[in-house]
């Protein structure tokens, strides 16, 4: 599929993968753990969060040939669901708008009617124009701060035709970063392991569950997927060389897919990987001289590095957003609990004490947060915790299992796989613990979501 393109003026860039109780921690990545007491003072939540941003969005001119009546009013409500989704951008009510309705072109310089917009009371206005671009469709639009009368962002966006809602997401995303500093999450897209076609696969799916499909095939065991950080690829775990797991990449074309780092410990088991903020270096837990190790490596294959020694299990990295630092998992002290080292391996600590069996900590973006699962009552919930481990608060309880957490890319929100309806499906979460939305449904097992990156000129 012909890829989109993202032009934006705004100053930004978007940036933008013994086998017994080891072998099950390992493959399944599940926890299970005592009830835990909430300590500290309230989550105060990222940039953006609490306040809302009413947005007119006009009717863009459709200049596009062959003419079609519906186009750009479908265009505006496809962009009016995408910024509601984002949770901080409401859409004006069109019977409040006291300026056009149809965008007549971009206005360049000061615009004349910022006051009609203010009283009508939006704090934000959406213009733009549809054009054609051979054989694709080109959106040009203008976001403008009508209070201060200032034009925020200038972009293009082109994709074919079919590709018009993913537009449309893309443009509303750029809309919450013109507003908060960060673009929203509606283009981004999720990957998780599902058995819904008898063999557990990779999937991807859109940020709200649409267009679900799948990225891998074949007769094998897939698990824990993980983004590339530009999103060109997925990295994922499969025994698909006789039964040994190993590590492999479905690529959008950017990358060569299939088995990576093959010469790094040859013959040894590669359960999983896990890679840094820049992609440059993999976290990768392998099993040497009969322990389950967390070890360090170039994405080429150089320089392996092993960053835990001892003969516990150690498993379930999770990079911090600067790189620096790795949490993980490991039962050092007799039962699963959270640890942080250095990227190097030094200055291991210990952060989670409460509950006998804490697992799967997933680092927020902006490095305030891990989010973990834990056993309450029997029943897995996801907590989140801060790395200096003097927070500890629940996100989600249930009375059915709650389990492997995954931030988007703008730290608002959690996906996770929950079985609250029988069968694991996937949720996604605000950070209060509100706005559940459920992503799947009726589709066999869903599993180990990883929520990529913000959308990009190499993903679109």
């Amino acid at each position: 599929m012909k890829k989109s393109r993202l032009r934006v003026d705004s100053g930004r860039r978007w940036g933008r993968l013994s086998f017994s109780s080891s072998f099950l921690w390992v493959l399944m990545g599940v926890g299970l753990s005592v009830p835990v007491w909430a300590q500290g003072p309230a989550i105060v939540v990222t940039p953006g969060e609490g306040r809302v941003f009413r947005v007119a969005v006009q009717v863009f001119r459709d200049d596009a040939l062959p003419q079609d009546g519906a186009r750009s009013g479908d265009l505006r409500e496809e962009i009016e669901e995408a910024m509601v989704f984002s949770d901080v951008l409401q859409p004006l009510s069109h019977a409040a708008f006291l300026g056009s309705e149809t965008s007549l072109g971009l206005v360049s310089g000061r615009r004349a009617d910022c006051a009609q917009w203010t009283q009508g009371g939006a704090d934000a206005l959406v213009e733009g124009v549809i054009e054609r671009r051979g054989q694709e469709l080109a959106v040009r639009y203008q976001v403008w701060d009508t209070a201060r009368c200032k034009r925020l962002t200038l972009g293009e966006l082109v994709g074919p035709d079919a590709n018009r809602l993913r537009l449309a997401k893309w443009l509303a995303d750029d809309v919450v970063g013109a507003l908060t500093g960060t673009p929203g999450v509606a283009g981004t897209e999720i990957a998780f392991i599902s058995d819904r076609s008898g063999e557990r696969e990779v999937y991807v799916m859109d940020a709200d569950g649409g267009r679900q499909r799948k990225a891998t095939r074949g007769q094998s065991i897939k698990a824990f997927p993980d983004w590339m950080p530009d999103g060109g690829a997925i990295l994922y775990t499969s025994y698909q060389d006789q039964g040994i797991p190993g590590l492999y990449l479905s690529s959008r074309g950017a990358y060569t897919p299939g088995p990576i780092l093959t010469r790094v410990l040859p013959g040894k088991p590669k359960y999983r990987g896990v890679f840094g903020p820049e992609g440059r270096f993999l976290a990768m837990v392998t099993s040497d001289d009969g322990a389950t190790e967390i070890y360090r490596v170039d994405r080429s294959g150089r320089n392996p590095k092993r960053l835990t020694r001892n003969r516990s299990i150690d498993i379930s990295p999770s990079w911090s957003p600067d790189g620096e630092q790795i949490a993980f998992v490991s039962d050092r002290s007799g039962s699963p609990q959270l640890y942080i080292m250095q990227s190097d391996g030094q200055g291991v600590r210990r952060l989670s004490f409460n509950g006998d069996y804490n697992t799967s900590p997933a680092w927020s973006p902006d490095g305030r947060w891990i989010a973990y699962e834990t056993r309450i009552s029997g029943q897995f919930d996801v907590w989140l915790i801060d790395p200096a481990g003097e927070v500890n608060v629940p996100l989600v309880t249930h009375p059915r299992n709650d389990e492997s957490p995954s931030w988007s890319p703008d730290g608002r929100r959690v996906v996770f796989s929950s079985t609250r309806r029988g069968r694991a499906d996937l949720y996604s979460v605000d950070l209060r613990g509100e706005k559940l939305r459920r992503l799947t449904k009726k589709q066999g097992d869903n599993l180990q979501p990883a929520w990529g990156p913000f959308a990009s000129e190499i993903s679109r």
